[in-house]
């Protein structure tokens, strides 16, 4: 009998993509509803972008940003000293039969996006872009 697997594009199966964005979620209402005790947290508002899950589900890579990038490494620490509970809060709300271990990283992908736009704005490759049209 042929295995059926039902993946994305990335390589990545659809409940792995469906947990990691229900992770985001879950994240995302305990930041903006401010359940995190922590005073650093309580004044920022903060995206999570994006939850990269690994395969078996044991593991996730959470992707922040701090609105207008505003004291991002505070923030970093701040929910890296929070880990355990969020672990907790997440594994709860999901149901999951093991609590993820959540790595917070800083979101790179806006200023990426920044600086490719940049780039396309100087006189020389606005000149090519303009000859190409």
């Amino acid at each position: 009998m042929a295995k059926h697997n039902d993946t994305s594009p990335e390589g990545r199966s659809v409940r792995v993509l469906r947990v990691g964005e229900q992770v985001r979620h879950v994240l995302s209402e305990i930041l903006l509803r401010g359940d995190v005790h922590d005073e650093v947290l309580a004044d920022a508002t903060v995206s999570v972008t994006e939850v990269r899950i690994s395969p078996d589900l044991r593991n996730a890579t959470v992707f922040i940003k701090p609105l207008l990038g505003k004291e991002e490494t505070a923030v970093l620490k701040a929910l890296r000293t929070n880990t355990a509970y969020l672990q907790r809060e997440v594994a709860r709300r999901i149901k999951m039969k093991y609590a993820a271990k959540l790595k917070f990283v800083a979101d790179e992908s806006f200023d990426e996006g920044g600086h490719v736009e940049n780039l396309l704005r100087e006189p020389k490759v606005a000149q090519d872009l303009d000859q190409a049209e």
